[in-house]
């Protein structure tokens, strides 16, 4: 209680300190321009809902009962590492780093140091560190010029490298050459590394060792339905293709795992169907057996144990995550374990301590915890305690309620409402309508953090929709939106504009859209179409001109995003991009805007952003534009994130409440 007391009181100093100017300035980080001043009283408001502050699982140590885990402590403006040697233990700091931690893990031998990733300022140009637990020392063991990732071999005494080459450098008119390279490395050395191969393209991934070492699996992955399993000799780097089937034609694939016997592999995948079903593939045969035709939804990951005894797979039901538990020999489904309901993350089995699991859960009443799991006794028990302001009680916090339509040629399309407590705010109330980013995403049951500000305070109402092109409802739904039919999504977006101006409890003339990444892209898209519905539109590391995006993004995703989008070098396609581009139809946009983006964003450059501020500010329509130099895409750090809610929820107060 004294800490959270002095915390509060850091807390309102601060505030005090601000509100002798009675406004809060940017940091020296951000560029507000065209943001009106933000007044203290709406920092002050908004303060308790920008306090959460959650726990994520990172890794198990291999020999003890202890624990990595990603947290972000009172005052600190980013989530470092912390050990954490028992439930409800004192956490013990591991990094203290400027930029967030990627992934992390221990040595898997005795635990005695990490392997960690890490980009900076938003880059993603991730790094491949050891860093030693005694003197807290890091040795970069990946090229500085190059993108990363680390893969620990069974054994323990190697890591697999996989690289590829950071270059934005735009060649229209020529495909570019794009190889990732793999290279085992000891740790402990760092040279001489040895280069195992070097792999066409830069969609390779999920690198399994088999459980002696002398195999490697891989995914070569196009899209969610077109992608290619390998397997590798770890000494020659010779290297077969085994899925998918011979005849069988393209099929999506996800998760890859080796059965203990290394008789066979475990791996998700839409073969034959429209879901990701788990399926055992046998090596020697060459055939390909599903295990989870029973579920009818899409099986997201999959983690099997240790001992070789079970494998836990991940569901996704309908955008609320489940657990499913199959015995790793027959393959037959056991009873389901209790997790808890929400989104889950994390799934991972301790090294030694056989029959545990760990995993992270959160929930519209909770930021995210960290849980183990014994299958002895099915019980789960509760390792952190994520932390909210004084005088916020999540238990009030409101949980969304399932929505079903058809749209405007008759496909079902379904979303998540939320809707504030009528007794506080009766009547119709304004609604926010946003659009998940990917295009392969899916609006999800899960905590809403800062969010919940507009629900609990403001009274709006929150509809996340599940476009054509969302994924876990099937791979035929998935490609509705590819390529020339880029616009029927947006056609969706209208029908669900259409259908909350017939709720009973929404305002149907107080809508205001937003999203972030391809959700940035619809929300701009939406308001050229759809202006007249609409009183604003907040667009966060959006797509403004597919043209302009698919030259400017980096090299190793270029190819990956031209199979949905379109190839912008077919004449056809590129004049169909130019045609729907809120770019180029911004003199339709009559509503104002926000524009938000982090200017070392290799996915969706900045220039995006940049450009559509300027073509609609030409049109004599208000633009608030919001930069920060120091994030990618998206924003990571809690000052920047915070002055970016103060920001939107002033923009939404003005364009939707007054």
């Amino acid at each position: 209680m004294k800490r959270t007391l002095s915390l509060c009181a850091a807390a309102l100093l601060l505030c005090l300190g601000q509100a002798q100017a009675q406004t809060l300035a940017p940091n020296a980080n951000l560029k507000a321009d065209g943001i009106p001043p933000i007044g203290m009283d709406l920092v002050q408001r908004v303060a308790p809902y920008t306090e959460f502050r959650a726990f994520g699982f990172v890794d198990w140590h291999p020999l003890r009962r202890e624990m990595l885990v990603r947290h972000r402590a009172a005052g600190e403006n980013i989530a470092q590492l912390f050990l954490l040697k028992s439930p409800g233990g004192p956490l013990e700091k591991i990094t203290n780093f400027a930029d967030p931690v990627g992934s992390a893990s221990f040595n898997p031998v005795d635990g005695s140091y990490l392997v960690y990733a890490r980009a900076a300022g938003g880059s993603e140009a991730e790094q491949i560190y050891r860093l030693d637990l005694v003197s807290g020392a890091s040795t970069l063991l990946s090229s500085t010029d190059e993108r990363s990732s680390a893969t620990w071999s069974r054994k323990g005494d190697r890591i697999l490298i996989a690289s590829v080459p950071l270059d934005r450098t735009a060649k229209e008119g020529k495909r570019e050459e794009i190889a990732t390279t793999i290279a085992l490395v000891d740790p402990l050395q760092v040279a001489p590394r040895r280069v195992l191969a070097s792999l066409p393209g830069g969609g390779w991934g999920d690198f399994r060792f088999s459980p002696d070492d002398t195999r490697l699996a891989a995914l070569q992955y196009r899209t969610p339905s077109d992608s290619d399993v390998w397997l590798m000799d770890t000494a020659t780097g010779t290297r077969e293709r085994i899925l998918p089937l011979p005849g069988q034609g393209p099929a999506g694939f996800g998760d890859i795992r080796w059965s203990m016997d290394q008789r066979s592999l475990f791996v998700t995948t839409n073969t034959g169907g429209e879901f990701f079903q788990l399926a055992r593939y046998d090596i020697a045969s060459k055939t390909l057996t599903m295990l989870s035709a029973h579920i009818p939804w899409d099986v997201q990951s999959i983690s099997p144990s240790r001992d070789g005894k079970y494998l836990l797979a991940e569901v996704n039901n309908n955008g609320r995550d489940e657990a499913r538990l199959f015995d790793a020999q027959s393959g037959k489904e056991l009873a389901r374990p209790e997790l808890g309901i929400g989104a889950l993350g994390g799934l991972s089995w301790h090294k030694s301590l056989h029959g545990t699991l760990a995993y992270s859960l959160n929930s519209p009443q909770s930021p995210g915890d960290v849980f183990s799991f014994d299958v002895a006794t099915g019980r789960s028990e509760r390792w952190t305690q994520a932390f909210f302001a004084p005088g916020v009680d999540p238990q009030n916090f409101i949980s969304p309620e399932l929505v079903q339509i058809k749209s405007f040629d008759g496909l079902p399309i379904s979303g998540w409402l939320y809707l504030p407590d009528a007794r506080k705010f009766p009547g119709k109330r304004p609604v926010v309508v946003d659009f998940h980013g990917g295009p392969e995403g899916q609006s999800t049951v899960h905590f809403m953090g800062r969010w919940n500000y507009y629900l609990n305070e403001l009274g709006l109402a929150i509809f996340l929709p599940n476009v054509r092109g969302s994924t876990g409802f099937g791979k035929s739904f998935l490609n509705l939106d590819n390529g020339f039919l880029r616009k029927d999504s947006v056609k969706d977006g209208g029908a669900f504009l259409d259908w909350l101006a017939t709720h009973p409890r929404i305002n149907g003339t107080r809508m205001a859209v937003t999203g972030g990444s391809y959700g940035g892209y619809m929300s701009l898209a939406m308001a050229v179409d759809y202006s007249a519905k609409l009183r604003g539109a907040i667009d966060v590391v959006g797509i403004s001109n597919f043209v302009s995006f698919l030259n400017n993004t980096e090299s190793y995703r270029r190819d990956l995003r031209r199979v949905e989008y379109g190839d912008e070098r077919d004449p056809a396609m590129r004049a169909f991009h130019e045609k729907i581009a809120p770019l180029n139809n911004a003199s339709n946009i009559r509503i104002p805007l926000l524009v938000v983006h982090g200017k070392n964003d290799p996915r969706v450059p900045y220039t995006e952003a940049e450009q559509i501020v300027s073509a609609v500010r030409k049109n004599g329509i208000d633009v608030w534009y919001l930069l920060a130099d120091n994030e990618g895409h998206g924003f990571a750090r809690k000052s920047n994130a915070d002055f970016y809610f103060y920001s939107s929820a002033l923009f939404l107060e003005n364009v939707l409440l007054k």
